[in-house]
C-alpha cells in the first residue's frame, strides 16, 4: 500500500474518531442500563473498555503523525522550493556567462530535463537538426563535451560549499575542479 495523501489521513481520523466517539456512548448508555454492574464490571465490559481506551491511544496517536507528516511536508515543500530556485539562479548564472541565445538556453533547460533530442525537437517546433546544433553551441560554450558533464557543472556549484568537514580531499577536489576545468578549456583553445 502507498503512502496516503494527507486528505485520506484526515478523513481516516475522522472516522476513528466517530467510531471511539458512538463505541463510548454506546457502552456509557449500557452501562447505565443495567445499576447492578455499578460496581461489578463482567468481562464484557472489562473488553470494552480496553478496546475503547486502545482506539482512543490510537486516535491520539495518528493525529500526532498527521500533524507531524503535514508539518515534514510543509518543511520538504519549503526546502525543495528552496532548492529548486538556487538550481535555477546557477543555471541563470552559467547561461548568461556562457551567452546563451534564449533558444540555446531552452534547449539547455530540456536537455538538463532528461528530455531527448527529437523530444526537445517537437516541444520546440523545430527539426533534430537545429536542436543537435543548439546542443553542440551549448557543450562547446560550457566546455563540456556531453549532458552528465553540463548538469555536473550545475551540481558542483550547488554542493561545492556544503560538502562534510570530514572530507577534506573530496573538498579540495571540488575547489580544483573548476580550475582543473578552466586550464583544459585554455589549453585546448590556445592548443598547448
Amino acid at each position: 500500500m502507498g503512502k496516503l495523501s494527507v486528505t485520506q489521513l484526515r478523513i481516516i481520523f475522522l472516522v476513528q474518531a466517530l467510531c471511539v466517539a458512538i463505541f463510548l456512548f454506546g457502552t456509557y448508555v449500557e452501562f447505565l442500563d443495567d445499576a447492578s454492574m455499578a460496581l461489578s464490571w463482567d468481562s464484557k465490559m472489562l473488553l470494552r473498555s480496553g478496546v475503547a481506551i486502545g482506539l482512543t491511544v490510537g486516535t491520539v496517536l495518528g493525529w500526532g503523525e498527521l500533524r507531524r507528516s503535514m508539518k515534514q511536508s510543509r518543511v520538504t515543500e519549503q526546502k525543495l522550493r528552496a532548492a529548486s530556485n538556487a538550481f535555477m539562479e546557477v543555471m541563470a548564472e552559467h547561461f548568461a556567462q556562457w551567452g546563451l541565445t534564449p533558444a540555446e538556453r531552452d534547449v539547455a533547460l530540456f536537455s538538463l530535463k532528461g528530455m531527448k533530442v527529437n523530444e526537445i525537437a517537437e516541444l520546440r517546433g523545430t527539426s533534430q537538426g537545429t536542436v543537435k546544433a543548439q546542443t553542440n553551441a551549448i557543450y562547446r560554450k560550457a566546455g563540456v563535451s556531453g549532458r552528465p558533464q553540463l548538469l555536473s557543472i550545475f551540481i558542483d556549484d550547488l554542493i561545492q560549499e556544503e560538502l562534510p568537514a570530514h572530507m577534506p580531499q573530496a573538498t579540495a577536489a571540488a575547489q580544483s575542479a573548476p580550475q582543473a576545468n578552466a586550464s583544459s578549456a585554455r589549453v585546448a583553445a590556445n592548443g598547448v
